[in-house]
C-alpha cells in the first residue's frame, strides 16, 4: 500500500522546506527583525502549501473522486488516452483540476482498485492552465483499474510554469483505496482524470472542488446494467 500519511498534518514533501526555512527565520531575526517577520510569514505559508488536511471519502457506490484540490479549468470530451497507457478509443472525456499556490497539493486516489500503469513523462513546462500543457509538460501517468466494477480510470499529474517537482508513490502492481494519498506537485499545477466512454462529469467549468471528497463522476449509475437490474 501506499504511505498515506493520513494522520499528518504535514506532508513529508514540505518537512525540509519547513526546518530550512525556521532556521533561515532565526537567523534573520537576530541580525534584523523585520527580516525575521518575514521570514516567519514565509514559514508559515510553506506549512500552509504541504498541509494535508483530513478529508471525508463518500462512500457512495462507484464514485470518482477528484484527486486535486483546486478548479475546473477544462472539461474536453472526444479526446485519446494518456500516451503510453494503451488504452483504446478516442471517446475519453478529460477532466482537469488546476491547483494555484493556496490549494492543498496533496493529491489522492480518484477510486479504489490495482495500479497497472505509472509512467513518468518528461516535456515542457507551459502553463498548466493551456490544453497544450495536457499533451506538452512534464507528467506523471497513473492508471487504476477496479476490476470488480469494470472500470479503468487513467489521470496524470502535470507539471506547469513554476511546478517543477512531481512526486507520485504510485507503482505498478500496488493496490490503492480512493482517497488514498499517493503525491503531489510543488508549487502550483494540474491533474487530468480521463473519463471513459458513457461517463459523464457531475461537475462544470470553473468550479472549486476538493481532493478525496468531491465526485466528479458517477460509474454505477451511468454504464449500461444488465437486465433486470435496477438503479
Amino acid at each position: 500500500m501506499i504511505p498515506t500519511f493520513s494522520r499528518s498534518p504535514i506532508h513529508p514533501e514540505g518537512l525540509i522546506f519547513a526546518l530550512f526555512s525556521g532556521i533561515l527565520t532565526v537567523l534573520l531575526w537576530y541580525v534584523f527583525t523585520p527580516f525575521g517577520v518575514a521570514g516567519l510569514l514565509i514559514t508559515l505559508w510553506v506549512l500552509a502549501f504541504f498541509r494535508n488536511p483530513q478529508r471525508v471519502v463518500p462512500q457512495t457506490d462507484g464514485a470518482i473522486v477528484s484527486p486535486a484540490d483546486g478548479t475546473i479549468c477544462a472539461i474536453t470530451p472526444n479526446v485519446s488516452a494518456p500516451e503510453g497507457t494503451d488504452l483504446p478509443g478516442k471517446e475519453w472525456t478529460r477532466v482537469c483540476v488546476f491547483m494555484d499556490v493556496f490549494n492543498v497539493h496533496v493529491n489522492r486516489m480518484p477510486i479504489s482498485g490495482d495500479v497497472t500503469y505509472s509512467a513518468h513523462k518528461p516535456g515542457k513546462f507551459f502553463d498548466a492552465r493551456l490544453d497544450k500543457a495536457s499533451t506538452d509538460n512534464e507528467q506523471q501517468i497513473i492508471v487504476v483499474e477496479d476490476k470488480k466494477a469494470k472500470l479503468t480510470i487513467p489521470f496524470v499529474q502535470v507539471a506547469g510554469l513554476i511546478a517543477r517537482r512531481i512526486r507520485c508513490d504510485a507503482k505498478k502492481g500496488q493496490k490503492v483505496s480512493i482517497g488514498e494519498v499517493f503525491g503531489l506537485i510543488r508549487f502550483g499545477s494540474r491533474v487530468d482524470v480521463y473519463l471513459p466512454s458513457g461517463i459523464e462529469p457531475q461537475v462544470i467549468k470553473g468550479q472549486t472542488i476538493i481532493a478525496g471528497e468531491t465526485i466528479l463522476a458517477n460509474a454505477v449509475t451511468q454504464l449500461p446494467q444488465p437486465k433486470g437490474i435496477e438503479r
